[in-house]
């Protein structure tokens, strides 16, 4: 057995594409283009706007916040649910409170979640 460390200490402080309050913690990288990492946002923090190079799940494990896609429609999102971006979807995660996820990024995901109707959740 071992044991890993993937926390927000350990993580890189992200600014691309003006974000801001942003620690990327990398979990795994893989020789076929996938790449699994720890997103921690803090309070008022923001993944900005930018374009997925390769499809992209986002997994809330903490916390809550907004996601956009290109849809532009801001969706409330928090503990439990998951959000899927198709290659070269444009997006932008965002939080008052912080939050924590795990962000895989892989060209190819076969999904087996329930996937919830967006006005479900979708902030009135």
């Amino acid at each position: 057995m071992r044991i890993y460390n993937f926390s927000k200490e350990l993580g890189k402080n992200i600014q691309a594409f003006n974000s801001n309050n942003l620690f990327m913690t990398r979990i795994l990288k893989d020789s076929d283009h996938t790449y699994v990492g720890c997103m921690h946002i803090e309070e008022n923090g923001e993944v900005g706007l930018h374009q997925a190079t390769i499809p992209q799940l986002l997994l809330i494990v903490n916390g809550e916040g907004w996601v956009k896609g290109n849809e532009r429609i801001e969706y409330r999102i928090q503990t439990g649910y998951a959000v899927f971006w198709e290659a070269e979807e444009w997006h932008e995660t965002r939080t008052d409170k912080g939050l924590t996820a795990i962000i895989i990024e892989s060209k190819s995901m076969n999904l087996d979640m329930k996937e919830e109707e967006w006005n479900s959740i979708q902030e009135d």
